[in-house]
């Protein structure tokens, strides 16, 4: 125990010293403090209602890109001169009968693996078309 040094460690609570030379950060911190405050507002309230109706009166149809004509045409033949079910070529390449039957009818979003997945096992030329 000689070579110990205990000294007495005393904690105390950190007081918020706001900004700078004492001035505080938040308008609200500052009313606390008894000091006056002028706020101004960055937009008006008719700016949300700009907005709004921007919204309400945008016509533009967004959606996303399906499977074209072309593709769909090709992945049906293909697998018809290979005697396939879609049940079958799904298996092939690892994916759900619901993706096949999707791209068949169109409704699919291209994804570029799956139609290298299907241009390889059906034969035919998928990716470029339109």
């Amino acid at each position: 125990m000689d070579g110990q040094d205990w000294n007495q460690v005393v904690l105390t609570k950190k007081r918020p010293t706001g900004g700078m030379n004492g001035v505080p950060k938040s308008a609200d911190a500052a009313r606390r403090m008894g000091m006056s405050v002028q706020t101004v507002k960055k937009q008006g309230a008719g700016y949300n209602a700009q907005r709004m109706g921007k919204l309400e009166n945008e016509t533009e149809e967004l959606s996303h890109a399906k499977v074209g004509g072309e593709v769909k045409k090709a992945i049906m033949q293909g697998r018809l001169a290979k005697k396939m079910t879609q049940a079958q070529v799904a298996q092939m390449i690892n994916e759900k009968p619901q993706i096949i039957q999707e791209y068949e009818s169109g409704k699919a979003i291209p994804n570029q693996q799956i139609l290298a997945k299907l241009e390889r096992i059906l034969g035919v030329k998928l990716r470029g078309l339109k």
